[in-house]
């Protein structure tokens, strides 16, 4: 039969698997670059300043996210304890995403604001002396590493072309000001990148050491700003009303 000799040709089996799986493929994602709604349009979302962003990549170079998931599922239990599911928008300038596959520590998504940071530092140095039956292992480097952000503005270029909307030109600063404010749009312009890190990691006493700029100042401003760039009040009120 023809089905036999397909099945026991194996170069031709690899090769219509091929075509049957880039078929597939196809047929579900060429569709979203036609959708321009693919990813709502959530009030709030910005892209992460340098520090964020540094501290971004230390979480990914330290594996965090082996452990801790950055992704809330729309179920009872998960928004009882985590808070409101996660949002597409959320993850729209993470590359990589930080959604996880796994949890032996809690979910992160909503950490920030959640503990002081003190609590953080203290947490990624020595994690049993807060949690007794914590399994995480400690990362005391953090707090003796100083950061390198010598090539912060090269990491920024590299994901503005991916889509993150830093800023290079005047024209491009000019809208992240009227979708962002001035603040904001001054911390996403790659010219300013260094100062913007330094200044942010010494206007808030992170690490607990302002004189200098450690990887743990940008680990904690990373946890401290997970969940906190979206207004959930006005829909986490409605939906927890019914389970009271």
């Amino acid at each position: 039969m023809k089905h036999e000799s397909v099945e026991i040709n194996s170069g031709l089996l690899i090769v219509l698997t091929l075509v049957a799986i880039s078929i597939g493929g196809l047929v579900e994602i060429v569709p979203l670059f036609h959708i321009k709604d693919t990813v709502e349009e959530v009030k709030g979302v910005r892209p992460y300043t340098p520090l964020e962003q540094r501290g971004r990549d230390l979480y990914i170079r330290e594996g965090c996210y082996a452990c801790h998931s950055q992704m809330i599922r729309p179920f009872r239990d998960e928004m009882m304890r985590y808070g409101h599911y996660s949002l597409g928008a959320e993850s729209k300038y993470d590359h990589p995403f930080q959604w996880g596959s796994k949890r032996t520590g809690p979910d992160l998504a909503r950490v920030g604001g959640k503990y002081s940071d003190e609590w953080q530092t203290q947490h990624m140095v020595n994690p049993q002396a807060l949690v007794p039956d914590s399994v995480m292992p400690p990362y005391p480097w953090l707090l003796s590493t100083e950061l390198d952000y010598s090539d912060i503005e090269q990491r920024m270029i590299a994901l503005k072309r991916t889509g993150v909307p830093y800023s290079l030109s005047e024209e491009e600063f000019r809208r992240n000001v009227e979708e962002y404010g001035e603040e904001m749009a001054k911390k996403l312009h790659i010219p300013n990148a260094k100062a913007t890190l330094e200044e942010q990691a010494k206007s808030r006493n992170w690490d607990g050491d302002p004189s200098r700029v450690t990887e743990m100042d940008a680990m904690v401003a990373y946890l401290q700003m997970l969940g906190t760039l979206v207004d959930f009040s006005q829909y986490e009120e409605g939906y927890f009303a019914k389970f009271r």
